[in-house]
């Protein structure tokens, strides 16, 4: 009888002991949850993050240029930003480095419309282009106009906010810069507009990381990084090997998710994510900074060791 109660008192024991402890962790998005933020979300619903210990908490934003501050201040462990914005916060003195890669390639692009006046980049000659965000887009365009033989003189540059998309489709610029290209192409095809990219990494612009992790590197736990990232990169291999599973399970944490656009941007953007996160490519740090200097953006150069780790590193 006492050999027989004991696989039984074993499992009460078992159901008695206290779950291991999680390390809780804050991770900032850049904006509303979207497609982009794929892997942190799967890796979320899937249990990844337990796995590895943690117990993430994700936070959208009020304002998309709140998340590296945050950091910054100690208030977060991590936030999604962009290695664009990352050169100029750096060279501002921001205490950030890069740990970690979420979209792999630039998403940014030129865009017009298909069926517009603008088939070459030397066709926006006394032409207006919207643009969002001041400062790096500028160079991009700068960069890019000048394979058209162009410069800024030759355009008028219109603050569109973020109204992109809306702005060229209503005629009131011919071209904007700032377009994600698994976005706005997708809305202006909902629109019945179609939409054509000219893209940075093809005219003249150094290729980069498009969204990013980011900590500060004087309180970063780069054991929990690695953790996080762990579990990203088994999302994102989830992902890639069940592109709709992972779409119906992602467009199932929101109602507002589960619409034409977001379904479009899914499977435009799951090509894009960074199949080995934690892997730094310290050549485009390097070439983007010098990009930057030459644009007079940043003042001098800064070594990649100040801009971005690989975590896993020794």
């Amino acid at each position: 009888m006492i050999n027989q109660l004991k696989p039984a008192l074993a499992a009460l024991a078992l159901l008695a002991t206290p779950a291991a402890a999680q390390d809780h962790m804050t991770v900032m998005l850049d904006w509303f949850v979207n497609p982009d933020h794929g892997p942190i979300i799967i890796a979320q619903e899937n249990g990844y993050f337990a796995e590895q210990g943690l117990e993430v908490e994700v936070i959208a934003p009020a304002d998309p240029s709140d998340p590296p501050k945050m950091v910054a201040a100690g208030q977060a462990d991590l936030a999604i930003s962009y290695q664009p914005q990352l050169h100029l916060q750096v060279a501002e003195g921001m205490p950030l480095i890069r740990v970690g890669t979420l979209v792999a390639t630039p998403l940014n692009c030129l865009l017009v419309l298909e069926d517009g006046p603008v088939d070459a980049l030397s066709d926006l000659r006394d032409r207006k282009i919207g643009f969002s965000v001041a400062g790096v887009e500028e160079a991009l365009l700068s960069a890019m106009l000048g394979k058209g033989g162009l410069t800024l003189d030759d355009v008028e540059l219109v603050n569109v906010n973020w109204s992109l998309s809306p702005a060229l489709m209503s005629g009131q610029v011919d071209a904007v810069i700032g377009a994600f290209r698994n976005f706005e192409l997708n809305q202006m095809q909902i629109e019945g507009i179609a939409g054509r990219c000219f893209y940075p990494e093809e005219e003249g612009v150094p290729t980069y990381d498009e969204l990013i992790y980011v900590a500060n590197p004087e309180h970063m736990d780069k054991d929990m990084i690695r953790r996080f990232l762990a579990a990203t990169e088994k999302a994102t291999q989830y992902i890639v090997n069940h592109p709709q599973q992972g779409w119906e399970i992602f467009a199932g944490t929101s109602a507002e998710l589960q619409d034409q656009l977001n379904e479009l941007a899914w499977a435009d953007t799951v090509p894009r994510f960074a199949l080995r996160p934690e892997a730094l490519d310290a050549g485009r740090y390097t070439r983007f900074e010098a990009f930057l200097a030459e644009a007079g953006l940043v003042e001098g150069t800064r070594p990649v060791s100040r801009l971005a780790i690989d975590p896993g590193a020794p």
